[in-house]
């Protein structure tokens, strides 16, 4: 039954265009942004990318780019956070933009939210595990903030989540604060299209997660719907497209708007996210990114649970065009055999052994899924656990 008692927020204003990183000037002057920290990452700086923003801004006088910091490491741990934050204050910024993947847009909202709570250290905030604000009991955050994405996968761009490294606990904890996403997005197809294939599959395959994560939630509802099952349509039909053909731009268009979408229905529906729980446990424990986590957990873990995927398994199988007659079981089993099909078709990574996960790991990473913030939503047994990490080594 869908839920028809719910809060569905969309803050991000979604700016689609091919070159549309012309506009960012004049979009934060509308947001009366005057002095902004620009935040990427290295592998991005050594393309081109700063050059390329910096060039955009120097094409008016009315906002400038008042610090470039390129240090946001890949799944950022709360000591480079506090870094940025310091480095934020220190060029007197009022405005940020973030130009790359999940890991460079979660790290400048933690900054954000840093700003916005005039705090120093956001290891303090996120301690054991994750800290959330939902709204209507949350404050607005009035820090102007445009989001560049240059992969189609996460969604941080139009999330209020963001998760970071927590090396003191060797977790990895979650910000959910309602306002926490960016106020502008700008989905620039053009700027994906020279992403490895490598990298296309994993972030269009944790954007899959994202919609199917949504499309099961037992607290999705018309609207979630309407995202994630379109979201997992386009994602199906795009993915493919963009790997065999890295320059259609049509095809690299519908999947970052896919994305966004995506990551829209997940966080308006959050009530049971299982392959997200297990992802984060073996990023937090074997360094696995997050989109190749994803990637092989998410058939395993529904296979490993159908008495939580069943009931929406019908959902699923029409988001794949899938054949829905039958019983549930049948029609369950047609999707669990479709994800792996599709991740044969895509060339995409099956298990996890290419990382040494040792007995030790394996139970490092059975403790982390427990203790993330996300196990709340639903406890898995031992048992089940096992189960998963098993079939993912």
């Amino acid at each position: 039954m869908t839920n028809t008692n719910f809060s569905f927020n969309l803050k991000t204003i979604i700016h689609a265009h091919e070159n549309g990183i012309t506009d960012i000037p004049a979009l934060f002057n509308r947001l009366g942004a005057k002095r902004v920290v620009l935040f990427t990452d290295k592998g991005l700086e050594s393309l081109g990318f700063v050059e390329k923003f910096t060039e955009v801004f120097a094409t008016q006088t009315e906002v400038d780019i008042a610090g470039v910091y390129c240090d946001i490491e890949p799944d950022a741990t709360c000591d480079n956070i506090n870094a940025a934050i310091e480095f934020t204050r220190s060029v007197k910024a009022d405005a940020i933009l973030s130009i790359g993947g999940g890991s460079v847009i979660d790290a400048s909202k933690g900054v954000k939210y840093a700003l916005h709570k005039n705090i120093a250290d956001i290891r303090e905030v996120i301690a054991g595990g994750g800290h959330m604000e939902i709204w209507p009991n949350n404050e607005d955050i009035t820090i102007p903030h445009i989001a560049v994405p240059t992969t189609a996968g996460t969604g941080a761009e139009a999330s209020p989540i963001a998760v970071f490294f927590n090396e003191h606990e060797n977790i990895k904890a979650s910000l959910v604060v309602s306002g926490l996403e960016a106020d502008i997005a700008i989905l620039d197809p053009v700027l994906t299209a020279k992403l490895p294939a490598a990298l296309t599959r994993s972030t269009g395959m944790d954007a899959l997660t994202h919609a199917v994560e949504a499309i099961v939630s037992p607290m999705s509802n018309a609207f979630t719907d309407a995202y994630s099952i379109q979201a997992a349509t386009l994602i199906v039909a795009n993915l493919p497209k963009v790997i065999e053909q890295p320059n259609d731009m049509a095809a690299r268009a519908e999947l970052l708007q896919a994305s966004t979408m995506a990551i829209s229905a997940f966080y308006s529906s959050l009530g049971g996210i299982p392959i997200h729980n297990c992802a984060h446990a073996f990023g937090a424990i074997s360094h696995i990114p997050h989109g190749d986590a994803n990637t092989v957990l998410m058939p395993l873990v529904i296979e490993a649970l159908p008495e939580f995927y069943l009931p929406k398994a019908k959902k699923l199988a029409e988001a794949f065009s899938l054949e829905t007659t039958g019983t549930d079981e049948m029609v369950f089993e047609r999707v669990v055999a479709f994800l792996k099909s599709f991740q044969q078709r895509i060339g995409a990574i099956t298990n996890f052994a290419q990382w040494a996960i040792t007995d030790q790991v394996k139970t490092d990473i059975s403790d982390a899924i427990k203790k993330d913030i996300c196990f709340q939503f639903y406890p898995m047994s031992e048992e089940k656990i096992d189960r998963i990490i098993t079939a993912a080594v």
